[in-house]
């Protein structure tokens, strides 16, 4: 029987960045990340903005983005 690799390089291209996606997958699943203090670094990064948009006015645009799998619930 082929090796793995033999196997993986016999793959089309497309069908290999799955299989690298999916190793890349286990290794972070397998990986512990770190659970320390969330850090803010972005806080006040949109302050130049403010006064332009509202909380609801900004909530309607990412709505707007997503489009309309959120309304069916996808």
């Amino acid at each position: 029987m082929p090796s793995l690799e033999d196997r993986i390089k016999d793959l089309p291209p497309d069908l290999r960045r799955e299989v690298e996606d999916f190793v890349e997958f286990l290794i972070d699943r397998r990986v512990p990340h770190s659970k320390g203090k969330m850090k803010f670094v972005w806080e006040g990064a949109l302050a130049d903005l403010q006064g332009q948009y509202t909380s609801v006015d900004l909530q309607h645009k990412i709505l707007e983005w997503w489009g309309d799998d959120v309304s069916r619930g996808h």
